[in-house]
């Protein structure tokens, strides 16, 4: 019998299914600050005092959170994202619920990123506006954790028995089902053993506890196939990484503030401005949307990955992508962002966008005429002729791009922004001193 779908409201919605269904533990699901996933279970019994109370924890012990003099923690859980995980057997069913974290006076804990993201939603719906978005997460299928060896030599929209991962995204989406999430599509990607499964977009909130609980479920299931699934956004050299292109719009009062029936490319001056601001402000948050040393290795020309910073309607070589309007559709108005990667914090992602957007919209920033040609074959001066910039080019260069952005600092808060230029330096600096076997291949024999 399939797990049913829970739309509970309050804490004693969820008590009254942790009975109904005989729940044996619920799992508390938080994350830090690189949106690796946190989680401690306890029983039904103390669950009606984890609502009023909240339930206490060593936040010293979690990257990015407290310094040990301070280190007790809250984390209250939200009723509304109860859920029982699918993955799980059914005898005894074990569920879960989204916490924010919170300090022991009650006030919410500035290192939380569900926080940070709830904040920026705060902001734009001061304005009047619902957040929608809509991301699709790529990710690979090895054999196993220890290499690259793939499983199939599919390419993209390849159907089997070239695609030998269908049966495992099948069961993807069935376990994805099982827990309420609405699933478009999913295909064989471009590269060898790549894949996507895209999920219908939903307000941002919803759909960032949705990301991460679709990065658990596609590997618990892929390791039932006995394959494991990577989110790394650049595993093999010489092929497409994996993206998380991430489609984005504003509604306010049921209607979609991006569309104008007038406009050429059917766009209101509201949405012009929201992508004019992505367009400024990207190069400042590329080290939240792309945080890992391997992100840069996938943000390169040649492999259909966005570098310059460009929009357009048809090309897919530039940084943000306007799908043509189709009559009817105006509800589907959207921009689309494609440089983040699957291995990013989806609640700061999600924040740092929504953050640079409104931006735009409230100083009116002017949208530069789309670039509808292959960007990739630019050479320099064209390039500089179109006023065409590009993305920092490593780790190191979008950190201090970071650093320096007083948008980003203001979205993420002085506490997750220092300690997430802090770690991204730190990775650098450990990622530099490497000697790889590039190097010993290529030197080492002659020099």
């Amino acid at each position: 019998m399939d797990a049913p779908i829970f739309n509970c409201k309050n804490a004693d919605d969820v008590l009254k299914a942790v009975r109904d269904y005989n729940i044996s533990f619920v799992q508390f699901w938080f994350v830090d600050i690189l949106g690796t996933l946190k989680s401690f279970q306890i029983t039904p019994k103390e669950l009606e005092s984890a609502f009023e109370e909240g339930m206490g924890f060593d936040g010293s012990s979690i990257l990015g959170f407290t310094r040990i003099e301070e280190s007790d923690m809250i984390a209250l859980p939200d009723p509304k994202t109860f859920q029982i995980c699918s993955w799980r057997p059914s005898q005894r069913p074990v569920a879960r619920m989204f916490c924010d974290i919170q300090n022991p006076d009650g006030t919410p804990y500035e290192g939380d990123s569900r926080w940070v993201l709830k904040k920026t939603l705060n902001k734009a719906a001061d304005k009047g506006y619902t957040f929608y978005v809509g991301p699709e997460l790529e990710f690979f299928l090895f054999a196993n954790e220890k290499g690259t060896q793939i499983i199939d030599k599919g390419g993209y929209f390849d159907a089997p028995p070239l695609d030998l991962g269908n049966d495992i995204r099948r069961d993807i989406i069935f376990s994805l089902e099982e827990m309420g999430y609405d699933v478009e599509y999913s295909h064989h990607e471009v590269a060898p053993s790549q894949h996507e499964i895209d999920l219908r977009y939903s307000e941002c909130m919803r759909m960032a506890d949705t990301a991460m609980t679709y990065r658990v479920i596609v590997k618990k299931v892929a390791r039932k196939h006995g394959i494991y699934a990577t989110f790394m956004p650049k595993p093999m050299y010489g092929v497409n990484g994996s993206g998380m292109h991430v489609h984005q719009s504003l509604f306010k009062n049921g209607r979609n503030v991006f569309f104008d029936p007038n406009d050429e490319y059917h766009l209101s001056p509201e949405g012009k401005s929201y992508i004019a601001g992505i367009l400024k402000h990207c190069p400042e948050f590329t080290c939240v949307t792309n945080q890992w040393v391997n992100s840069y290795k996938r943000l390169v020309p040649g492999y259909e990955a966005p570098v310059y910073v460009a929009w357009a309607r048809k090309n897919r070589s530039t940084l943000v992508r306007v799908p043509m309007y189709k009559p009817g559709k105006e509800c589907a108005t959207r921009m689309e962002l494609r440089s983040p990667d699957p291995a990013a914090n989806p609640y700061l992602c999600f924040a740092v966008m929504l953050a640079a957007g409104l931006k735009g919209i409230e100083e009116e920033y002017k949208l530069p005429d789309p670039i509808e040609e292959n960007v990739f074959a630019m050479d320099a001066p064209t390039l500089e002729e179109h006023g065409i910039t590009a993305l920092p080019g490593n780790l190191y260069e979008a950190a201090v791009a970071m650093k320096k952005s007083e948008l980003v600092k203001e979205c993420l808060g002085e506490h997750i922004h220092t300690n997430l230029y802090k770690n991204k330096i730190k990775e650098w600096d450990a990622y530099r001193t490497q000697i790889t076997e590039y190097e010993l291949k290529t030197y080492l024999p002659v020099l």
